[in-house]
């Protein structure tokens, strides 16, 4: 079978690349071709566009870069023709893959959705175009499956697939000695995955390690950024040699694995952090305008998801202007504290719980060969 995959952004290819491992497994003579990253590259994914060319974030920014997004919708549908694939599988990146899904339906291509949209959040009037274009949604959120059940579509809920790539991951001997670390507690810093979020993250986080003179913060670069990218921000800062901090770049898990407590940005990064049993605080600004429009349309009570799978502020966020240097110095000290440190990790427990078990990509690959075989 031929299958085709559109992911948009760093976490999509990830599940991308477990996804088509566990297809392969079931699926011998698989054929796979799409739009990723060098993750689903190295699981044997012909990628012909990589997300990194895909990084527009919010209503401002998708309205100044509409050209080059109505030029990716004319070549991925280019692309899709000449591939011929038996099933588009669709992972999370709902701005462009529902509009995508509406062409795909009309060239009668098997359609799935990997990672539903977030439309419990804002705009839930999509849930009627999912229904009328979607052949398999496949959630990973319990949630979700529920949500769903309100409208009358019956939907999988597989589990999460992070569970599986967290539980086999590989140690690294050395890390701290290969990446130049000291032996004080680690702040890791996850700042996200584009540029234009990384430059107002990182700015806002570096701002406190002056007062936590005892840790050492360590940036987690992402994949598609250049470390150059980072320095410049760091030297803005003017730290002495003894507190810059330090870029492990494309380790985040590992970095994580040993952190003591972490500023994340709002996404996928806050549930990865907290199957690591790192303490967070959760970190979102972004353009005024977008927040704005946002705030109007959203319909849920937190932004990051470990507070949505468990409906309760078990970690705190501080959003726009309450990310701000005062704040985030002291909700940092509160999650160092161990009475907090204990709650969170408690609550984190539960977390795990609710995500389901392991074998989520296992479970949507064979939902997916039996939607092709039947």
């Amino acid at each position: 079978m031929r299958y085709y995959l559109i992911a948009g952004e760093a976490s999509g290819d990830l599940h991308g690349s477990n996804l088509v491992k566990a297809i392969q497994l079931q699926d011998k003579e698989a054929l796979c071709q799409g739009w990723g990253g060098d993750l689903m590259n190295a699981a044997n994914v012909k990628i012909t566009k990589h997300y990194r060319d895909l990084a527009f974030m919010g209503f401002y920014e998708v309205v100044k870069n509409i050209d080059t997004i109505r030029k990716n919708f004319k070549a991925c549908k280019k692309d899709i023709l000449a591939f011929q694939p038996n099933v588009v599988i669709l992972i999370d990146y709902p701005g462009f893959n529902l509009r995508m899904a509406k062409w795909i339906k009309k060239q009668g291509i098997k359609i799935v959705y990997y990672i539903s949209p977030q439309i419990w959040a804002w705009h839930t009037s999509r849930v009627h175009q999912i229904k009328k274009l979607v052949d398999r949604m496949l959630v990973i959120l319990p949630f979700e499956k529920t949500f769903y059940q309100q409208y009358n579509y019956e939907v999988d809920f597989v589990g999460h697939p992070l569970l599986d790539h967290l539980t086999n991951l590989p140690p690294i001997d050395n890390f701290r000695i290969h990446y130049n670390l000291d032996d004080r507690p680690i702040i890791a810093l996850l700042p996200g995955s584009r540029k234009q979020e990384i430059k107002k993250m990182l700015t806002g986080m570096l701002s406190v390690v002056h007062d936590f003179k005892d840790y050492q913060f360590v940036i987690a670069g992402a994949p598609s950024i250049p470390i150059a990218y980072y320095q410049r921000l760091i030297e803005q800062q003017n730290f002495s040699d003894a507190f810059t901090p330090k870029i492990v770049n494309n380790q985040t898990y590992q970095l994580l694995s040993i952190s003591h407590a972490a500023l994340v940005t709002s996404g996928t990064a806050t549930l990865e952090t907290a199957l690591f049993d790192v303490p967070q605080v959760v970190c979102y600004t972004g353009n005024p305008l977008s927040f704005q429009l946002a705030r109007r349309l959203v319909k849920v009570k937190y932004i990051s998801l470990i507070n949505l799978v468990l409906d309760q502020p078990l970690v705190t966020e501080l959003i726009q202007s309450d990310f701000n240097k005062k704040k985030i110095t002291s909700e940092l000290n509160n999650i160092l504290s161990k009475k907090c440190r204990t709650e969170i990790l408690a609550g984190y427990a539960n977390l795990k719980i609710a995500l389901g078990k392991e074998g989520a990509s296992k479970r949507a690959a064979e939902v997916i060969v039996d939607l092709l075989i039947c």
